[in-house]
């Protein structure tokens, strides 16, 4: 089976492509669980904190833990960096209720960057 730290890291190759492919400039990338944010950014000289969470079923990869988001977003706010957040759903590929396994195909659901605003 996948531990909850392999998981995160598909989700964060998944961010990290999405990240890339929209232009955005690494600064750091922080891939150890729950410590956040996992990737600070450049783009258009703006900086960006992107908080990362993977979810497995029955979770809801859009649940979101608003002190979390308050702590990131306030320490943003003193480097003038906007905050985004990014669940991610990593399921089993023909059941989502099956657990995940090293070396099997898996679902994933990701519907983009949220900017913590909207989810407050």
């Amino acid at each position: 089976m996948l531990s909850a730290h392999e998981i995160h890291k598909i989700a964060m190759n998944v961010v990290g492509k999405q990240l890339e492919s929209a232009g955005y400039e690494f600064l750091g990338v922080n891939s150890e669980l729950k410590r956040d944010p996992q990737f600070v950014c450049l783009k258009e000289k703006k900086l960006h904190f992107i908080i990362v969470r993977a979810s497995r079923f029955p979770e809801d990869p859009m649940s979101v833990d608003r002190a979390l988001l308050e702590k990131v977003k306030n320490h943003a706010e003193a480097f003038e960096a906007a905050t985004y957040f990014a669940g991610v759903g990593v399921y089993h590929a023909l059941d989502r209720k099956l657990p995940l396994e090293k070396n099997q195909e898996c679902t994933i659901d990701f519907k983009g960057l949220y900017h913590v605003d909207e989810l407050l």
